[in-house]
């Protein structure tokens, strides 16, 4: 046997070994990113054309084969089951509201949990602008990407019988949310009847008379045809339905650089695109459903008044359990201090 043969086949084992960890970043780098988002929003609805149009930019900058997946109308579960969804890596994404958000960071619910707090959608933007910032590294702390803040619309209580002053409400059951139970301790603590469930059996349940009062905002209840059995609309401006489009960070870090950026600037234009279109179809769908049988109520002065004595009774109740003491007293502060401004 030739002496030098052994030396030969190390040599070549030796190569191959360096080739096949070159290679190895490359293959790498050719496996395809992909993006699964989750939301509980309907199929072709103005939310959902936003994140097709998002991915669409995306998928264009990041090249390689990147896939783009959107999971509506909470096919993937509610949005507590979406949150524990990205964090095994079921999903990389979702559109969520505060419901699902403060799964992931708990301060967030002050921007979506303070009833009556919010006169107008200035003052919502206000308070959002100067927490975004550090409302986001929280949840990059978390492991998670903020793309772009959006909002659906103000609650509204839809019932299957007239309901005008607080005390109407005590004695009709009221879908909850599954994943919240501080808000069903503070209801049942005033009286209230809360039936937790997720979004998707509200309309069964509705129909059935296991829940009685929604509340929803009027897209919502116009889209999953709530109002057609909830025939009564009371109009009053609970609260602003407040979400984000979230990404896991290490969806993110997968990225180029390119798709990175290309769904920064995408997940932001979408965020304003949500926000505008959702405040403009309020009114809008109110009017589609009072052609088709709604019977909106609308409180006097007097009555409305009821309803901030309510709203005063709930706040030292979800100071420390829905939304933390220390967020709580900022975002007053901050409307305190936007509205000295204002004269108000």
């Amino acid at each position: 046997m030739n002496p030098r043969q052994p030396a030969r086949r190390i040599a070549l084992t030796a190569l191959a070994g360096l080739g096949l960890q070159a290679a190895a970043p490359a293959l790498h780098a050719q496996r395809p990113v992909q993006l699964r988002v989750g939301s509980l929003v309907p199929k072709n609805s103005l939310y959902h054309q936003s994140l097709m149009e998002l991915g669409e930019g995306w998928r264009a900058a990041q090249g390689g084969n990147a896939r783009f997946t959107v999971f509506t109308d909470g096919s993937q579960g509610g949005e507590a089951e979406m949150a524990r969804r990205m964090r095994i890596g079921q999903l990389q994404g979702a559109l969520m509201s505060v419901v699902g958000l403060r799964e992931i960071e708990p301060t967030v619910a002050a921007m979506q949990s303070l009833p009556l707090l919010f006169r107008n959608w200035e003052e919502v933007d206000h308070v959002r602008d100067k927490m975004r910032g550090t409302l986001e590294a929280r949840f990059a702390e978390k492991g998670f990407i903020v793309l772009g803040w959006g909002d659906a619309g103000w609650v509204r209580f839809f019932s299957t019988r007239r309901a005008v002053l607080p005390a109407d409400f005590r004695g009709m059951k009221f879908f909850a949310w599954g994943s919240e139970p501080e808000q069903q301790e503070i209801m049942k603590s005033l009286g209230y009847t809360p039936v937790p469930l997720e979004t998707a059996d509200i309309l069964p349940s509705v129909q059935t008379g296991m829940i009685e009062v929604i509340p929803s905002t009027p897209y919502f209840a116009l889209a999953g045809q709530i109002f057609n059995t909830a025939k009564h609309m009371l109009e009053i401006n609970w609260a602003p339905i407040v979400g984000a489009l979230v990404i896991t960070k290490k969806a993110w870090d997968e990225m180029s650089p390119a798709g990175q950026q290309a769904l920064r600037t995408g997940g932001e234009r979408a965020g304003v695109q949500m926000r505008t279109q959702a405040r403009r179809e309020v009114d809008e769908a109110v009017d589609a459903m009072k052609k088709r049988g709604l019977t909106v109520h609308k409180p006097t002065p007097e009555q409305m008044q009821e309803w901030d004595r309510l709203a005063e009774q709930l706040y030292p109740r979800i100071r420390g359990s829905m939304v933390p003491a220390a967020t709580f007293d900022e975002v007053f502060a901050h409307l305190r201090a936007f509205r000295a401004t204002r004269g108000r």
